[in-house]
């Protein structure tokens, strides 16, 4: 089974970029960063043991579908043809992709995340990136949230609003996927981001970060106020679309000035 037949099998897409959650014309470092965030996602390391030996194998998928998009001649090649190189030596068998990934990611501290986030957040980059995810996923807020660096569900607002204000100023279309978005899928979409906190504990080893309490008071700092700004949101949407959306009946309509 080639790369791509792998890739759909193992993550629903043959498509190299959408495995690795990424743009099309992400920069290299995009797509790096891409590749760091969905290999900790499937770590070896992190799963149970009757789960260690399928984790392996999404991991050694992500590790080439990154070997290949990180080598200009593959990417190119990938990217005009639609096909990769299988012999190629990004893809060459005998390669320990664990010990690649160790070689590409070095230990971060806290201190290194929270510089990286107070420099990014709010900076053109992000808005950039934000503009840009929201077109490539034509306003499916579900993959833009995946896609943006540095956002949990507590960013959604303020994510919400960089793209509305976008809209607004003809800077990119206004998708019916977004602007009319049921409350069911927010929620959905909610609760799924607070298991994935549950389980951050678990990538305490491989972001090396520093001592429990160092980490407990990183989260707590972040979340704890933005978790009562994304309840007053949803509570305002239930407020505005409440019986709309119970009786699954009409459709609330775009704001004025929207498409």
């Amino acid at each position: 089974m080639g790369l791509l037949e792998q890739c759909e099998a193992a993550f629903g897409s043959p498509d190299l970029y959408r495995v690795l959650g990424v743009r099309r014309e992400a920069s290299p470092e995009e797509i790096r960063r891409g590749y760091h965030r969905a290999s900790l996602r499937v770590h070896p390391d992190r799963a149970e043991p009757d789960a260690k030996e399928e984790a392996t194998r999404r991991f050694q998928i992500l590790g080439k579908a990154y070997a290949v998009l990180s080598d200009a001649e593959q990417r190119a090649a990938y990217d005009e043809q639609g096909t990769v190189d299988e012999e190629g030596e990004a893809l060459r068998g005998e390669r320990d992709w664990q010990e690649y990934w160790r070689l590409l990611f070095k230990k971060i501290s806290v201190k290194d995340i929270e510089d990286f986030e107070r420099s990014y957040k709010d900076s053109e980059e992000e808005l950039a990136d934000i503009k840009a995810a929201y077109v490539d996923f034509e306003g499916d807020m579900d993959r833009i949230m995946e896609s943006v660096l540095c956002v949990d569900y507590t960013d959604e607002p303020r994510i919400r609003k960089i793209i509305e204000k976008a809209i607004d100023s003809g800077e990119v279309p206004s998708y019916k996927g977004f602007v009319k978005e049921s409350k069911q899928k927010m929620i959905a979409r909610k609760r799924r981001a607070e298991k994935e906190a549950r389980e951050a504990e678990k990538t305490k080893d491989e972001l090396g970060l520093g001592g429990e309490d160092d980490l407990k008071a990183l989260i707590q700092s972040r979340n704890k106020d933005r978790k009562k700004e994304m309840d007053d949101f949803l509570a305002q949407l239930e407020a505005k679309y409440g019986n709309n959306t119970k009786k699954g009946g009409k459709k609330t309509a775009a704001k004025k000035g929207k498409k």
